[in-house]
C-alpha cells in the first residue's frame, strides 16, 4: 500500500515478450491499453511510472522514451533498428497485430477483408471524439446561460422545459447517439460479438470519467434509475464490463476521478443541477458526514457497488460469498459481505503496517515539508516529509484501526459494538498531547486512498469510514 499511495495516480510500464520478427520493448499504457491486453489474455510484465503532475519519471524511462511521452511503445526490429510509438490507438492496433486469431487470440479489430466492420469502426471512433469534445465542452469552460431544454431531462422529469445550458443539452444529445449505436447491435458491445472489442475500450475509460465528473460537477448521474430507462443500452454495456474481474482491477471509485481529472485536463466547472449537484458531490467526497462513517449502508448511493464482483474472485470464493444467477452481487448476504470487504482492507494496512504510518504521519504538524519540489496533483507530494515525532503514534492508532477492520464479528450491529470495546484501547495509545497530530495524520491517509490503486471501492470505503471512527474516538 505505501509503495503505491505516494503517488495519486500510477500508470504501467510493461515487458512483453513477443516471439515474432519485431521486439516490443518497455511498453507506458494507458487503461483502455491494458483492457485490451487483459481481454485478448497477452502475457505480460509490469512495472509503475508516474504521471509527470505526480511525480518525477525515472531515469531510465525518460532515456527510453525522449521527454517522457506518455503512450509510449519501444520497437526492435529485427535489424536492430529501435523505435519509439506515442500513440495509443496505433499501440493498441499493434498489440492486436501481434497476437493474431490464427494464434488463439481473440481480435480487437475488424478483418482488413471486413469493409462494413471497417467502416463502422471509423464511425464509431468519430463519434467517440465527438463525444470527448462534448465532455470537455461541458465540463472545462463556464456553462453560460441555462435554457428551457424540453427533450431528455423532459422526458425523464416530465416537466415540458427544464434549464440547461446548450453544454449540458449537447453532451446528453451526444451520449443519445452512443446508446443507439450500442442498441443497434445483439448487445452488450459495440460489434456482434461475445466480448469487449477495442472500440469498446476505448470509450470506457473516458465514459468512466465522464459519469464520475458529470455527478461530482454537474449533478448528473448517468448510472441512476432514471437515466438507466433513457441510456439502457449504455447501463447494460457498462453492467457487461462490470462482471468482469479485470475491469474490476482498473476501475476508479468517483473520488479517485475527480482527483485525477484536474491535473490532467485542468479545472472543471461547477454547473448543470444544482440542488443534485450539492448532494453528489458531497457524497462523493465524504463532506456529507455519512457516505465515510461507519455504519455503511449496505451499497453505495451514487455509484452502485455489486453490478459485477465487487472484489476479486479470489476474495470472494475464500468468503464463501457467490455471485447471483445474472452475474450480480446484489442479493448477497449485506453482513458476510461487510466483513469480507472490511477484512480485505485491513490484511492491506497490516502488510505493509509501518511504512503506511510513516506516510500517514505527512499529515502532522511538522510533516510534509517537501525538500524538492511539489506537483499538479491535489494530493500527490512524493518528496514529502513524515512528522518524525508521531510516527509511532500513528503506527500504534492503525494498529487499532487494523484489529478493528479484522474483527470477525458476524453482523455490523456486533461489529459496532466490537469497536466501541476498541475506544478505550485507541485512545490510550496516543497521548493527549499528540491527538491532533495523529487525527491530522489519519485525515491525511484517508483522503489518499487511490481505487484501485490501493482496494477496491467495496473496501476501500470501509478503510476511509474505518479511519473516520478513530478520527471521532479520538
Amino acid at each position: 500500500m505505501y509503495s503505491s499511495i505516494l503517488i495519486f495516480n500510477i500508470s504501467f510500464i510493461v515487458l512483453i515478450n513477443f516471439h515474432i520478427a519485431l521486439s516490443f520493448s518497455f511498453i507506458h499504457l494507458h487503461r483502455k491499453t491494458m483492457l485490451l491486453i487483459e481481454e485478448k489474455q497477452v502475457p505480460i510484465n509490469i512495472e509503475l511510472v508516474p504521471m509527470r503532475s505526480y511525480g518525477d519519471k525515472p531515469a531510465e524511462f525518460t532515456r527510453m522514451v525522449a521527454g517522457g511521452m506518455l503512450p509510449a511503445i519501444t520497437i526492435e526490429r529485427a535489424n536492430g533498428e529501435k523505435q519509439v510509438i506515442t500513440e495509443s490507438g496505433v499501440i493498441m492496433e499493434l498489440l492486436d497485430r501481434a497476437h493474431p486469431e490464427s494464434e488463439g487470440y481473440k481480435p480487437m479489430m475488424p478483418d482488413e477483408n471486413d469493409a462494413k466492420g471497417k467502416k463502422r469502426y471509423s464511425q464509431l471512433a468519430r463519434l467517440e471524439r465527438e463525444l470527448f469534445s462534448w465532455w470537455c465542452t461541458l465540463m472545462f469552460r463556464p456553462e453560460g446561460p441555462k435554457m428551457s431544454v424540453p427533450g431528455i431531462m423532459g422526458m425523464l422529469t416530465g416537466k415540458k422545459g427544464p434549464e440547461m445550458s446548450g453544454a449540458m443539452s449537447g453532451f446528453l444529445d451526444c451520449m443519445g447517439k452512443v446508446d443507439e449505436e450500442l442498441s443497434s447491435t445483439k448487445g452488450p458491445w459495440f460489434f456482434d460479438k461475445d466480448y469487449p472489442t477495442m472500440i469498446d475500450f476505448v470509450y470506457v475509460s473516458h465514459v468512466e470519467r465522464m459519469i464520475a465528473s458529470c455527478a461530482y460537477w454537474k449533478g448528473l448521474n448517468l448510472r441512476d434509475a432514471e437515466m438507466t430507462k433513457k441510456f439502457p443500452a449504455l447501463n447494460m454495456w457498462l453492467d457487461a464490463f462490470e462482471k468482469k474481474e479485470y475491469f474490476l482491477a482498473f476501475k476508479s471509485d468517483y473520488y479517485t476521478h475527480i482527483k485525477d481529472i484536474p491535473p490532467q485536463y485542468g479545472p472543471s466547472y461547477d454547473g448543470g443541477f444544482d440542488e443534485q449537484r450539492e448532494i453528489f458531490s458531497k457524497a462523493i467526497d465524504g463532506t456529507d458526514g455519512e457516505s465515510w462513517v461507519l455504519p455503511l449502508p449496505f451499497d453505495d448511493p451514487v455509484q452502485p457497488l455489486y453490478r459485477g464482483p465487487p472484489l476479486p474472485l479470489c476474495v470472494l470464493e475464500a468468503a464463501g460469498i457467490e455471485a447471483d444467477s445474472d452475474g450480480t452481487y446484489e442479493k448477497c448476504n449485506p453482513d458476510a459481505m461487510a466483513k469480507t470487504c472490511r477484512q480485505m482492507a485491513g490484511w492491506k494496512i497490516a502488510s505493509n503496517g509501518m511504512n503506511v504510518a510513516k506516510f500517514a504521519a505527512r499529515g502532522g504538524s511538522a510533516g510534509s515539508k517537501n525538500p524538492r519540489k511539489s506537483f499538479g496533483a491535489e494530493l500527490a507530494d512524493p518528496y514529502a516529509e513524515a512528522d518524525k515525532n508521531v510516527i509511532s503514534y500513528v503506527d500504534s492508532a492503525l494498529r487499532v484501526v487494523c484489529e478493528g477492520l479484522q474483527g470477525s464479528e458476524e453482523t455490523e450491529d456486533d461489529h459496532m459494538k466490537y469497536l466501541q470495546g476498541l475506544e478505550e484501547k485507541l485512545s490510550a495509545s496516543v497521548p493527549a498531547d499528540k491527538v491532533n497530530d495523529v487525527q491530522r495524520s489519519l485525515a491525511y491517509l484517508r483522503d489518499r486512498i487511490g481505487v484501485p490503486r490501493d482496494l477496491p471501492l467495496a473496501s476501500a470505503r470501509q478503510l476511509r469510514a474505518h479511519l473516520n471512527w478513530a478520527i471521532r474516538a479520538l
